[in-house]
């Protein structure tokens, strides 16, 4: 019982925190700080402690290719806002499925999927660097209605709770597939993409797409340290992926950046 209390609580403040802070900096800053792991990472850690350093450790491989599918869901989208919100959201979650479906099929070590992700990655932000926005359609954050942000706390508790008990009966690789999925992504890009329109949804997922790198890098720690370290591996796992998210905050476009700041 504890250790429900504890994912319960710690989840929608972690995912209610980012929400707020990404309502203060906007668009494609606030795309770029949910892409850390925050709702797989809690999903990483009570797999831990519910079923053991070895199921979490195969797990968090399963997550760091699951950054790939998450990087397919943000590029269909992407891909498709012009077409409405519906065709987008939908073609994006298909998208996701499917990359989890092959991933599935995927049972490297940790250090190979990396790889394999990292060049993902760096194919997924050349292509939104090429495809470009236009910037037309203004960029200032609306105010949400009330019920906003504690929706997205509810559905995120939701995902990570549903994961953990399904864990036990789909097994740690495809319950580290599935964590990754971009739940609190989706819900601002949704919910921007109605109150602002596409070129303002496209900043968000270009900020996810950029910020994915950290997730990848939180979870290539955690897999690797999780048998020595044991519980202390999120530890090491999370200054690392600070560390890489701090990095990649450089790759956002000056405009944004100046945006950021001024608010």
């Amino acid at each position: 019982m504890q250790n429900v209390a504890v994912k319960v609580v710690v989840t929608p403040l972690l995912i209610g925190g980012a929400s707020l802070a990404g309502r203060r900096w906007g668009h494609q800053v606030g795309g770029w700080l949910v892409a850390l792991p925050l709702t797989s990472g809690p999903v990483a850690f009570f797999l831990a402690t519910d079923h053991g350093n070895a199921f979490a450790g195969h797990a968090a491989i399963g997550m760091l290719a699951g950054t790939i599918s998450q990087l397919a869901f943000a590029l269909a989208y992407r891909a498709l806002a012009h077409h409405g919100m519906t065709a987008a959201f939908v073609t994006g979650c298909v998208t996701f499925a499917a990359a989890t479906t092959v991933l599935a099929y995927l049972n490297w070590p940790a250090v190979p999927t990396f790889l394999l992700v990292l060049a993902a990655l760096v194919a997924g932000f050349a292509i939104t660097r090429r495809a470009g926005r236009t910037t037309d359609e203004p960029v200032e954050p609306a105010n949400p209605p009330g019920w906003d942000l504690p929706l997205r706390m509810i559905v995120a508790t939701g995902v990570v709770m549903g994961i953990i008990g399904l864990a036990p009966i789909i097994g740690p690789h495809l319950a580290g597939l599935l964590s990754p999925f971009p739940v609190f992504g989706v819900v601002m890009a949704v919910f921007t993409h109605r109150t602002h329109g596409p070129n303002a949804a496209v900043a968000v997922l270009d900020g996810l797409i950029m910020g994915l790198a950290a997730p990848a890098v939180f979870f290539l720690a955690l897999a690797l340290a999780l048998p020595s370290l044991g519980l202390m591996a999120f530890a090491v796992a999370a200054i690392a992926a600070l560390a890489t998210q701090a990095g990649t905050m450089f790759a956002i476009p000056g405009d944004a950046t100046a945006t950021a700041t001024s608010r």
